[in-house]
């Protein structure tokens, strides 16, 4: 408080790290005290046995309020000065890049000139999906001149009324009631992921992959493993068309290297890139 610094506890345990987070949490109440620790309640990686060809997919159970708690430290972190965050070893671990993170929010503000498709577009870029009937968070749903949106990071949805190709409103709402919370002049939208990635370098990482994929499949077709060499092929094309399509596959993060524009052997981003460079770090 007396630097004035954003800050990062670094906790050796979930528990004790939730337990630190509800102290700090009373001792500022006026700041942006944040949780951040793995999403994973269970997690299995893929996996490959090439002598039976069996393929096991990945299987994880994210939890959804430990993802909302991942979110709304990332978007404090760029929105203000006070951030205290409290987090397990999972703060050095691999996170999307966060200049991309930063340039692709939506800053919406009564009054601005922005049309409902617009604004449409703009959320399925930053990976919300639309959903008219099961509205759940990183959704948004559409009725008439009214854009319901449910960042991954927020208690409440959020309303965008529009007048023709005009923001007329803009408001917090109970998810149940409809009810309106309180209105805001302006408001940014954060993504709905940490890996989203702008199209000319989902471009370039597309080329990159593919060029490894062509180097690793004559490696492996040298060794005569050429099931594994027809199983790596089809799986990244099947990504790659994943990538160009809907700039989003399963398992994202295994080409983060790519879409980053990271060099072989570079460390990815994590937690610790989104904050400033005047930080503090106790552990």
């Amino acid at each position: 408080a007396n630097l004035n610094r954003p800050t990062l506890v670094l906790a050796h345990n979930k528990t004790l790290a939730a337990q630190l987070c509800s102290e700090f949490r009373e001792f500022f109440p006026e700041n942006a005290v944040e949780y951040f620790i793995s999403y994973y309640d269970y997690y299995q990686p893929e996996a490959y046995i090439a002598h039976t060809d069996t393929y096991i997919e990945k299987d994880s159970a994210i939890n959804d309020e430990i993802e909302r708690l991942r979110h709304s430290a990332t978007s404090s972190l760029f929105e203000r000065r006070d951030v205290i965050v409290v987090s397990s070893v999972s703060c050095i671990y691999g996170l999307g890049d966060p200049i991309d993170y930063k340039n692709m929010v939506i800053s919406l503000r009564t009054g601005m000139e922005k049309s409902r498709e617009e604004l449409m577009q703009k959320l399925v870029e930053i990976r919300y999906e639309r959903n008219d009937l099961n509205f759940t968070r990183n959704t948004f749903r559409v009725r008439g001149d009214v854009v319901d949106v449910y960042p991954p990071y927020a208690e409440h949805p959020l309303r965008f009324e529009f007048f023709g190709d005009e923001v007329e409103l803009i408001a917090e709402i109970d998810e149940v009631t409809g009810e309106m919370l309180r209105e805001y002049e302006a408001i940014p939208v954060w993504p709905a992921s940490h890996y989203v990635t702008e199209k000319p370098k989902v471009k370039a990482a597309l080329k990159s992959i593919s060029e490894e994929c062509e180097k690793r499949v004559a490696e492996l077709k040298a060794t005569d493993k050429l099931l594994e060499a027809q199983r790596l092929q089809q799986r990244t094309d099947y990504d790659l068309e994943m990538l160009e399509t809907m700039g989003f596959c399963n398992g994202i993060e295994n080409y983060s290297r790519h879409l980053d524009g990271r060099k072989p052997g570079e460390p990815p981003f994590t937690l610790i890139d989104y904050f400033p460079k005047d930080m503090l770090c106790i552990i």
